[in-house]
């Protein structure tokens, strides 16, 4: 069937466009907003996008993962409005987005605990960040050498796009020194998502990984860290209060100060209904504090 001019057309100034749509009145700018990045970030971008279209509906706001590098790279090619990430910019990351014209501006927008899971049949309950490292570096390579089971040991990372790679390479597989250059172990299996990770760890009793709090279900167990005998799951209150160690801010990256939809959109998020979304999907909210004592 061959399609008429008019209609060919119209649909390449839609994909041109990005598909937006006329309208809006002097305080809701038309935009079709790309939001790119951080995996760990999608599911609450995606909430936070839902709530904030309710209150802008000529505006409609596109969000994909992929992982934080991914996202930086978008922002300086310039082919997406705001980017996630699980990570700061790296220097080098600056400098070529300079290089092309672009100037990074930092937002956090919430925070996080990079939880480490295994799977509900180990009796494993409890590591130190030194023990993360012997076992994801392959120096250790047995649950038996943790209390757990005579089971060789199963250690599953994100690619190196993520940011929580990045962030769990340099915190445990380097232990903080940034001249280290220690690598994953070579058995380390790589997975595309955060998602893949649970599904692996519910289903391989032998397996370990490491994800966001916002990833956090009862398929899986979350591990306690800690040292000198005290240990901490992954919560709210042990992100503020800094006794998890493998606490992190999570962020959205822009190119120089928002303006229009995606100033809207950054405001929304930052907003104290916007940083519901990230409460309800596991995160730690801008502003939460710590309960009274009694």
């Amino acid at each position: 069937m061959k399609l008429k001019l008019p209609l060919i057309v119209t649909l390449i100034a839609f994909f041109i466009t990005g598909g937006c749509k006329k309208g809006g009145g002097p305080n809701q700018p038309q935009n079709f907003i790309q939001v790119k990045g951080s995996d760990t970030v999608v599911n609450a971008a995606q909430k936070v996008a839902e709530e904030f279209m309710k209150e802008y509906p000529d505006l409609f706001v596109a969000i994909t993962g992929g992982g934080s590098g991914v996202g930086i790279a978008s922002l300086i090619n310039k082919t997406c409005d705001v980017a996630t990430a699980s990570r700061e910019m790296k220097s080098k990351e600056m400098e070529l987005a300079k290089e092309q014209g672009v100037y990074p501006k930092e937002f956090i927008i919430a925070h996080d605990g990079v939880a480490v899971i295994v799977n509900r049949n180990n009796p494993v309950d409890k590591l130190t960040i030194e023990d993360l490292h012997r076992i994801f570096t392959g120096k250790a390579d047995n649950w038996k050498q943790f209390g757990g089971k005579d089971l060789a040991i199963v250690t599953l990372s994100r690619e190196v796009s993520s940011g929580t790679y990045a962030y769990f390479k340099e915190q445990v597989i380097h232990l903080g020194n940034k001249k280290d250059t220690e690598e994953f172990s070579p058995q380390t299996l790589l997975l595309s998502s955060s998602q893949a990770i649970v599904e692996e760890v519910s289903t391989n009793e032998a397996s370990i990984g490491y994800l966001g709090m916002g990833y956090i279900g009862d398929r899986t167990k979350t591990l306690s860290l800690g040292k000198n005998g005290r240990f901490y799951p992954p919560d709210v209150n042990n992100v503020l209060n800094g006794t998890y160690l493998l606490s992190r801010p999570l962020y959205f990256y822009t190119n120089g100060e928002p303006r229009d939809a995606t100033k809207l959109f950054i405001d929304f998020t930052l907003s104290a209904k916007g940083q519901q979304q990230f409460k309800e999907t596991g995160f730690v909210p801008l502003g939460a504090t710590l309960p009274e004592k009694n």
